[in-house]
């Protein structure tokens, strides 16, 4: 490899509102909606779908209160059978609509996670990681019979084992990581205060809506803006409401009209960020190539100036040919920078630096202006 709910029946009417080429949302069963959509369009897939939790009448607290949970009709199925059913339709119509190197997001808790891995690889996906979401304030266990649920699980996936070029924008969540890769296990807060949507009793609208900055690492580390992303289990419009927002086009899927008419309100209320603030990010080996010579060319460098190390403890002179001399030897600032440590090998453009009247410079910051210049042209 390399990296660069449920629905209604058949018959239901399908809506497709007008939002431009941002947006727009699906209302009916998700494998025939799905079908309606072309072959390999698809970048990105975030699906959420039914947990088939099995719950046996009212959940209770210690006071004898209710609690809110997930007892809707779309989580309830007959049997696991049923369930895996279910699981390998969704999982086959998204593969059939996904590009191949696309790749997809499932979420789901300890009742349902384990079987829709094993349908992914029977299915051929091939998974690249699996993702702990542990939530800062999770529900308690009322009964206190087992431990606190306090995590949900994520599987990526790439389409196929030999997938190429899907997308992964490791170096971008590493720079906001500080420079620490980022791990597998992510601690977010569940959705709440005005986030959550509620419904004209003043109740959520919806019982397992996810938190925007949840589906936001997601589309930001396995998407590009543009890239279009579908959600087969749209529910509230998280999905959207985030895609639209990071200038990702999005199409959804509910079975539920009333959760479709609020996803699409929430999605239509949404604004792109500026474009400059979603432009991807460029890696080294992306960068155009910029040699020493191009710095003598455009003046940022001259002949006869000389480059020392940070410290000041080696020094070299630029020639007029993009080489530099050091110790009675001519090479390039890597071999230069070698030679200069008695070492195999070295990075030049972090190794020389050169003097400016606001002090010492690395060369590599007079290359990346280059490649700025570049770009923008």
């Amino acid at each position: 490899m390399r990296v660069s709910r449920r629905g209604a029946p058949l018959r239901a009417p399908r809506l497709i509102p007008n939002m431009g080429e941002e947006a727009r949302i699906l209302v009916g069963d998700c494998v025939a909606q799905m079908a309606s959509l072309a072959a390999g369009s698809v970048d990105l897939v975030f699906a959420d779908p039914p947990y088939n939790l099995q719950l046996q009448g009212d959940l209770k607290r210690p006071d004898d209160s209710r609690v809110d949970a997930v007892d809707d009709d779309w989580d309830k199925f007959t049997s696991f059978n049923a369930y895996d059913d279910f699981t390998r339709a969704w999982l086959l119509a998204c593969r059939r609509v996904m590009k191949k190197n696309a790749t997809l997001w499932v979420i789901g808790s300890y009742h349902n996670i384990f079987r829709v891995g094993a349908i992914l690889q029977d299915l051929g996906f091939w998974i690249l990681n699996d993702i702990v979401w542990r939530k800062t304030n999770p529900m308690p266990n009322f009964r206190g019979r087992r431990f606190t649920n306090a995590h949900e699980t994520l599987i990526w996936a790439a389409r196929e084992p030999d997938a190429k070029g899907y997308t992964f924008n490791y170096e971008a969540l590493k720079a906001g990581n500080e420079d620490i890769q980022v791990r597998s296990d992510w601690t977010l807060p569940l959705c709440t205060g005005e986030e959550r949507l509620k419904g004209a009793d003043g109740k959520k609208l919806h019982p397992t809506q996810k938190p925007e900055s949840l589906l936001a690492r997601v589309i930001l580390s396995a998407s590009r803006p543009d890239d279009l992303v579908l959600d087969p289990f749209c529910g509230t419009g998280t999905t959207g409401a985030v895609a639209k927002r990071l200038g990702r086009r999005f199409i959804g899927v509910e079975r539920e009209r009333d959760y479709a008419r609020a996803a699409l309100k929430r999605i239509e209320a949404v604004e792109s960020l500026e474009e400059a603030t979603l432009a991807p990010f460029m890696t080294a080996r992306e960068a155009p190539r910029v040699p020493f010579a191009a710095l003598i060319e455009k003046g940022l460098v001259s002949p006869g100036a000389k480059l020392v190390d940070s410290k000041r403890r080696h020094e070299a002179l630029v020639r007029a040919d993009g080489a530099v001399a050091i110790k009675g030897m001519v090479a390039s600032i890597h071999r230069a920078g070698a030679q200069a440590q008695g070492l195999e090998a070295c990075n030049g453009w972090t190794f020389w630096h050169i003097e400016t009247p606001q002090g010492l410079v690395p060369i590599d910051a007079l290359r990346a202006q280059v490649r700025g210049e570049m770009v923008a042209s």
